[in-house]
């Protein structure tokens, strides 16, 4: 969160060299955590990102949710 807080900081200041420095530190603590990059999971299961809950595995499930 920290290098996210300088780019903030540098946006704000109108300084472009430590908002590219702040965004470059962001991008190598997004990668060092495994959020960008190349997939380091390689179990073969179905991936159910962006899709609707009610037309996946998890439609049971989700249909039991109490509704607001």
């Amino acid at each position: 969160m920290s290098a996210r807080r300088h780019v903030g900081v540098a946006k704000r200041s109108g300084d472009l060299d430590a908002e590219r420095g702040a965004r470059a530190a962001v991008d190598a603590a997004k990668r060092g955590l495994g959020e960008r990059g190349p997939v380091w999971w390689t179990d073969g299961a179905p991936d159910y990102n962006r899709k609707l809950a009610a037309s996946t595995p998890y439609a049971d499930w989700y249909a039991a949710l109490p509704k607001d």
